[in-house]
């Protein structure tokens, strides 16, 4: 009886402390239990034998929540004084491209917050492209050249920033390609939601 009672206080002590500090900070790794020869439980996120059975088994959270619309607001706000494009513009760009993760990459290869392609990350020299500023500063950068170069109708420099110049300049307007007019469509529409911000 005495046993059971001390197995029960040593299972308290255990989730208190587990959840305890899981209130602190994100903690995920499997837990493993093992009761030795004498009855006494004990619990490792590191088993040293094979008597340790798995007790719990941990997964990390989807990072995509932890993203907020406002926490690149002083980048894009310098970046948008620095190349002379709307704010609002950048970050209706940024909220489509990456949805804001500084780490996201496209099944194309285009990475970081405003999903610069590789040739594009050389060509704009950006060193890290994960990294916000020099990611927003390039990209900044590049949609300015597009702007530009298309005389600045905006529906034609994001068509392009989507499907990329060459492809814009051949059909004249935004390409005919479900993916690049849905891209167009709502960039336009978060810039507008953006701009009454």
């Amino acid at each position: 009886m005495t046993r059971a009672i001390i197995k029960l206080f040593y299972i308290g002590v255990f989730f208190t402390a587990f959840f305890l500090l899981k209130a602190v900070s994100p903690l995920y790794a499997d837990i493993y239990t093992y009761i030795d020869s004498q009855g006494v439980l004990h619990f490792t996120n590191v088993p040293t034998s094979s008597n340790y059975k798995l007790y719990i088994r941990e997964r990390p959270a989807r990072p995509s929540n932890s993203y907020t619309t406002d926490q690149y607001d002083h980048l894009i706000a310098t970046a948008s004084k620095k190349h002379g494009i709307a704010f609002a513009l950048l970050k209706a760009l940024i909220k489509i491209e990456s949805d804001f993760n500084p780490l996201a990459i496209s099944g194309a290869g285009a990475k970081g917050l405003m999903q610069i392609m590789p040739d594009n990350i050389k060509a704009l020299k950006i060193k890290n492209p994960f990294n916000p500023w020099e990611n927003i500063m390039g990209g900044s950068r590049y949609l300015k050249q597009l702007i530009k170069r298309f005389d600045g109708k905006l529906p034609l420099a994001l068509a392009a920033y989507n499907a990329g110049p060459n492809i814009v300049e051949r059909y004249q307007r935004v390409p005919p390609f479900k993916e690049t007019e849905d891209f167009v469509e709502k960039v336009m529409k978060y810039y507008s939601v953006f701009k009454k911000g």
